[in-house]
């Protein structure tokens, strides 16, 4: 497999990552009326539901991984080594901005919020600035340090007065709230220690993707770190111990005993919660390497990754207004999770073609603005 392909397989992945975005979206836009808390209730929870936002915890974790490993593409093009500070510090500003504008619109359809949400967007924007202060240091510090916060910031242990700058720092880090009471209200829903880590171990993957390495020692090497982060998982998990705050109980019910399991922290992500995500998400990313027939679909939705965030959360606040007015309610709902993935599989189809055509645009343009979409 050539290089330009091994790219098409990151782009696999990370459309994988979108489609499964679609899916939870459009459940917090239509199933508002069965919302879940973090982590679930396992035992009160419909398994449909469960596994459904199961799947959307891949999302955030992924696509992270691959923004630090995209980032370590970008510096080390076949061409030579480049400075990627300055991509890395506009893109990540990018970011913050389209969260707290163009992105807090799309969920709220209000110019004038009574609540912002800082949610991933934000995270992963001031996580790229953290990693343009840092990717030059050695790579395998890069990948130490991304071990170290994912794996010891579940210890962390800190009660702030309310009020002090220090609250707020810890409020930005570790601790999902209010960063401000307005108006209008500051939520940090995506608290931004944790996914520092993850971008950072993102970036020490990159060489795993040189044109040095063969496609079947990646492979190999990819599916090694899957079922490692996996082994690690049922250990700490089967002992019930450090890696995830809510322990897990068993049910008369196995598939209950099952869900409680697998239940696990993602605000901010717990270390079983990050074993999780991306010990499977490694070895999708080795299983994608290989052509199927699915994989050029998928990388269309990779490969403009934030046009389809945007455009996909414009599509549901229009379907959402139409829909509410059309049966004349305050907000139209769904009473199932079939009908969830049903209409999100509709809404990918019809949003394949423009996000196919920006790709097309992106790639042959030239025009600089287009590589941060």
């Amino acid at each position: 497999m050539n290089h330009s392909n091994r790219i098409a397989s990151i782009d696999i992945a990370r459309g994988i990552v979108m489609l499964l975005m679609t899916v939870d979206h459009v459940r917090e836009t239509f199933v508002l009326q069965h919302q879940v808390g973090d982590p679930m209730d396992a035992a009160a929870t419909d398994p449909a539901l469960f596994f459904s936002r199961i799947a959307a915890h891949f999302c955030a974790p992924m696509f992270v991984f691959l923004t630090g490993l995209a980032a370590w593409l970008y510096a080390n093009p076949p061409s030579g080594p480049r400075h990627a500070t300055g991509f890395l510090a506009k893109r990540g500003l990018l970011l913050v901005g389209l969260e707290l504008t163009v992105v807090n619109f799309a969920w709220t359809g209000s110019l004038a919020p009574s609540t912002l949400y800082l949610q991933v967007i934000w995270a992963i924007g001031l996580a790229m600035l953290a990693l343009a202060l840092l990717h030059k240091l050695p790579l395998l510090l890069l990948g130490l340090l991304g071990a170290a916060i994912v794996a010891g910031h579940d210890a962390l242990s800190f009660a702030p007065e309310p009020g002090t700058l220090a609250a707020a720092a810890w409020t930005i880090l570790e601790q999902r709230g209010f960063l401000l009471d307005g108006p209008p209200r500051v939520k940090i829903s995506y608290p931004l220690l944790a996914w520092v880590g993850v971008i950072l171990l993102g970036y020490a993957a990159g060489p795993l993707y040189a044109r040095a390495m063969s496609p079947a020692l990646r492979r190999r090497r990819l599916t090694g770190i899957g079922a490692a982060c996996l082994v690690l998982l049922a250990l700490l998990r089967g002992l019930n111990g450090y890696g995830e705050p809510v322990p897990w109980t068993a049910h008369a019910d196995p598939l209950r005993t099952a869900m409680s399991f697998v239940n696990f922290t993602k605000y901010p992500p717990s270390l079983d919660f990050i074993l999780l995500t991306l010990g499977v998400g490694c070895i999708v990313l080795a299983l994608v390497e290989r052509p199927m027939r699915w994989s050029g679909i998928a990388a269309v939705f990779g490969g403009a990754p934030m046009f389809y965030y945007l455009l996909h959360l414009y599509a549901l606040l229009v379907l959402q207004r139409i829909a509410a007015f059309m049966l004349d309610v305050p907000r139209a709902d769904l009473d199932h999770v079939w009908q969830v993935w049903l209409a999100s599989a509709l809404l990918a189809v019809a949003l394949y073609w423009p996000t196919r055509w920006f790709g097309q645009y992106k790639r042959s343009s030239g025009k600089a603005w287009v590589k941060y979409f």
